[in-house]
């Protein structure tokens, strides 16, 4: 139906009576000119996994346009327990093929396409696919595709997300390039509600993996909770080095270990506050982290999808640039890696 296909920015749709009485609610919350942004979004989500499972519902609950969904793989086993996409009866068929029809229910207003061939992120094709969105979630993706496709999405312009979890840890990187938004002037006096515009200016991956700590006094430092963003990054530099695989053995402590340390003495953090990682991190990410746990999936991909329909929305500052969130103390941080 046409009524399902969203606009482009050289024509924009606009909001219909029977849209603007299914998004009433929102309306009200955000404004009528963030829901038409949201309206006229084509998101691209890599990877059907918890993360994207939980971020997927909400984005197309607000009301995006188009969701594409990227998954070359089969429905597992160990996908029933963090996805509501995926039933007993789906194990051995396409993640994406059994996820269309429960996603397109969720919202009938929104048109979802599927894509289960993995080409589709390579070469030409990726450059194509990424020409026709307007922005990038990539989920539960090594650090290696993390930094190829957002560096892909820079060529072209394009918003670009990340977001996944490791066992108990979770993560959200998010670059957005050159962002404006609006947002309420703290400097105004208390009784009198006025609005600014701010810009953010933003960091690949790439860039943002080379931050450094230094001059952080301890206090700072601490509440960073530094042990869990170098967790993540041990993974990825251990997924690395072992062709994409996640530690899944108490064997792999050592190496995780010595991985986190070295990148902690490399980032010069504060030696009174993070001298070397801690055991009992090292000891959970070791044996946890390639299982999915549902609590810190929803977790995530429900802060990653309030953050991008906030990036789309254009009101309020989102993620600057690094999310980590602890699922043992059950919260999370944000640091800014490498951001002006």
């Amino acid at each position: 139906m046409a009524t399902n296909e969203p606009g482009t920015k050289s024509v924009p749709l606009s909001i219909t009576e029977d849209e603007a009485a299914v998004y009433d609610r929102q309306i009200r919350l955000w404004g009528l000119e963030a829901q038409q942004r949201m309206r006229n979004a084509t998101i691209l989500v890599v990877r059907l996994k918890g993360v994207a499972t939980e971020a997927i519902k909400n984005i197309v609950l607000a009301g995006i346009g188009k969701l594409i969904v990227v998954d070359s793989n089969d429905v597992a086993e160990e996908d029933l327990g963090a996805s509501f996409f995926f039933r007993d009866e789906d194990v051995g068929k396409k993640r994406v093929d059994v996820a269309k029809a429960r996603i397109e229910s969720l919202n009938p207003l929104v048109a979802v396409e599927t894509l289960s061939d993995a080409t589709a992120l390579e070469g030409d094709a990726l450059e194509a696919l990424l020409g026709g969105v307007d922005m990038v979630c990539v989920t539960d993706s090594d650090r290696n595709t993390l930094v190829s496709l957002n560096d892909a999405c820079r060529r072209l312009n394009k918003p670009f997300y990340a977001g996944g979890t490791y066992g108990l840890l979770g993560y959200i990187f998010c670059d957005l390039l050159q962002h404006d938004y609006i947002a309420p002037d703290r400097s105004a006096q208390k009784d009198v509600s006025k609005n600014v515009k701010n810009t953010a200016n933003y960091v690949s991956l790439r860039t943002a993996l080379q931050h450094r700590w230094t001059g952080m006094t301890r206090r700072q430092t601490k509440e960073l909770n530094p042990a869990i963003v170098f967790a993540v990054l041990a993974v990825w530099e251990y997924q690395a080095s072992h062709q994409g695989s996640l530690p899944d053995d108490p064997a792999a402590t050592a190496e995780l270990e010595a991985i986190a340390n070295k990148l902690i003495a490399a980032a010069d953090v504060n030696k009174q506050t993070l001298s070397s990682i801690p055991k009992e991190v090292v000891d959970t990410v070791a044996t946890t982290a390639s299982h999915e746990i549902s609590p810190v999936c929803a977790v995530v991909g429900g802060l990653l999808a309030q953050d991008i329909l906030k990036a789309l929305a254009a009101r309020e500052p989102p993620i600057a640039n690094f999310f980590t969130f602890d699922g043992n103390l059950g919260g999370g941080t944000v640091v800014r890696m490498s951001m002006p």
